[in-house]
This record gives structure tokens, C-alpha cells and sequence, in this order.
């Protein structure tokens, strides 16, 4: 019900756009995050966004070089990923709930299977 692209392979500091696509309903009066899973990792949230965007937060690792964004008539969130080193390699994953606070990601009620960066 959730669907990431806009991932790929990037060189040091270049940038991606990855989208997270919804349908209405699973879309409307959710809070959305982004979490990655770099290779031998734990999965970390990355990103948060209230239902009307007024709320955003960051994990400091990305604080300042990536950006979240949501259209609610495209059911649709972004994230704007910027700077990118190598280090922000792994899979994106978009998570959406009807809490603010849910937890992890599995404790989301809807999550996207990921979209893979690559930074090189």
C-alpha cells in the first residue's frame, strides 16, 4: 500500500528525490517516516512528518542535507536527499501510521518494501 522509487546510484555529494506513493486511504490522516537499513545494520528512522506537515524531524545524521516533505492531494511524501555521502547507502523505507509515535518500523501499520541508494 505503500510504494518508494526514486532511488539509484549517486557519486559524494550528488542528490536523489525518492517518493513514497499512497492510495487516499491508506494516505489520509497518517503520519509518515522514513527509515533506511544500511548493509549490516540496524533500520533508523531517518525522517517524520505530521498528517498536515506542521510537525518535522530528523535524525542528526541527516539533519541539514535531507528534507521531508508531503502533497496530501497527491498522496504523496518525499524526501530530498542531498549532499549524500557514503555512509547514507542502504534502503529507504516510507512507513505510515495513524499514531504519531508508533515505534519502530514494524510497528507501523503500513510499510513500503524500500527503494535502494547507492552512494559511491
Amino acid at each position: 500500500q505503500l510504494v518508494e522509487s526514486g532511488g539509484g546510484s549517486v557519486q559524494v555529494g550528488g542528490s536523489l528525490r525518492l517518493s513514497c506513493a499512497a492510495s487516499a486511504y491508506t494516505f489520509r490522516g497518517n503520519h509518515v517516516a522514513w527509515f533506511r537499513q544500511a548493509p549490516g545494520k540496524v533500520r533508523e528512522g531517518v525522517a517524520y512528518i505530521s498528517t498536515q506537515g506542521g510537525t518535522i524531524t530528523y535524525a542528526d545524521s541527516v539533519k541539514g542535507r535531507f528534507i521531508i516533505s508531503r502533497d496530501n492531494a497527491e498522496n504523496t511524501v518525499y524526501l530530498q536527499l542531498n549532499s549524500l555521502q557514503p555512509e547514507d547507502t542502504g534502503i529507504y523505507h516510507c512507513a505510515a501510521d495513524r499514531r504519531r509515535c508508533p515505534g519502530k518500523f514494524p510497528a507501523y501499520e503500513y510499510r513500503g518494501r524500500g527503494t535502494q541508494v547507492t552512494v559511491s
